[in-house]
């Protein structure tokens, strides 16, 4: 059993370190900017006065679909999220070796919290590509449409009707609410240097490139707290219909005083968050 174990280490060590995982994590981040500016691009619509549609994963993978060759490039798309889980399982199975056992534990559950992350995209991205072909890939709609605003209404409700269920929606908002203050504190550290390599953190487009991960990362971190914070909410009110994703966060945001200026500003920052996956997907340091 115990050489059954090394032969796999041995074999994920290498896979973890060969060229064509380079080449796959480069596409899955050209994948998984896309989305973000999708997304970016989306909020900025909603600031400027289009409500319709989702401001979420799921709408920007709908506005994807209805490209053209929309289905395609969202299934390639998928393809690009599904390349990032095997990158981080393999990370999670095979990687931080030189970490000492504290920081490598952590760094390990770092990289399966990341593929599960992808993975949920992934299997989002499945969903729209083989339902485009039947609905023409329509926007879903806001607040109380069928959408995965909607959806995550109802599982919250049900959850919510479990005995502690009240606590459970409340801890996963804190957990929500602390992944968006992860990133957040990435860029205000700057820690998010270190996902690119020497030549894409020198000269003016490394400038350009810190700037986007910086704007970027604080965007998301806000938007993706303003979504734990939702979830705190209902957990406090026992409303289910308060909770929600990125649509019903960013919503919130716009009935708020300034809000179609905080709105706009967050949505050019996911788009920073875009741009700088592909600065990654060019200076992949990993």
């Amino acid at each position: 059993m115990t050489r059954i174990t090394d032969r796999a280490e041995q074999i994920g060590e290498r896979a973890h370190g060969s060229d064509w995982l380079d080449h796959a994590v480069r596409a899955g981040l050209v994948a998984y900017g896309l989305v973000h500016l999708m997304i970016g691009w989306l909020a900025l619509q909603l600031a400027f006065g289009d409500r319709e549609g989702e401001t979420s994963t799921t709408g920007a993978l709908q506005e994807l679909a209805q490209q053209p060759f929309g289905s395609v490039l969202v299934w390639l798309v998928a393809l690009g999220l599904a390349l990032l889980v095997v990158w981080r399982l393999l990370e999670a199975f095979a990687g931080h070796q030189d970490e000492d056992d504290d920081d490598r534990w952590k760094k390990q559950a770092s990289s399966v919290l990341k593929a599960v992350v992808y993975a949920a995209l992934s299997i989002s991205a499945i969903r729209v590509a083989t339902s485009s072909g039947d609905s023409g890939g329509g926007k879903g709609g806001g607040k109380g449409s069928g959408g995965s605003g909607g959806e995550t209404t109802t599982l919250t409700a049900e959850v919510m009707s479990w005995p502690g269920g009240q606590l459970l929606i409340g801890a996963v908002g804190l957990a929500i609410i602390g992944y968006g203050l992860h990133h957040l504190w990435r860029a205000w550290t700057d820690d998010y240097r270190e996902e690119l390599d020497a030549e894409g953190r020198s000269g003016d487009t490394g400038t350009a490139y810190l700037w986007f991960g910086k704007i970027g990362y604080a965007a998301k971190g806000l938007a993706v707290g303003l979504v734990g914070a939702l979830f705190v909410y209902a957990a406090a009110t026992h409303d289910a219909g308060r909770t929600g994703g990125l649509d019903e966060a960013l919503r919130e945001v716009l009935d708020q005083p300034f809000g179609q200026f905080l709105l706009g500003v967050i949505g050019v920052g996911i788009g920073c968050y875009g741009l700088f996956a592909f600065a990654r997907a060019r200076h992949l340091s990993r």
